[in-house]
């Protein structure tokens, strides 16, 4: 059987912590931010944690 092959997009955009876990970055960071308040930019600079579903798909894409 061959062996399975990382998907190279999500590779670039999922960070995998020390414990296993998942972080990825919020979307609405890139571009058109002068309309949106300084405590929204702040929260949307923050990275996040994939909902379980995702986390499971993500993970088979990564090889993990």
């Amino acid at each position: 059987m061959p062996k399975m092959k990382t998907d190279k997009g999500a590779a670039k955009r999922v960070k995998v912590t020390g414990t296993g876990r998942l972080r990825r970055r919020k979307q609405n960071r890139s571009h058109i931010l002068e309309k949106k308040s300084s405590v929204r930019k702040r929260r949307l600079a923050q990275e996040a944690d994939f909902s379980k579903g995702d986390e499971h798909r993500t993970k088979r894409m990564l090889g993990i």
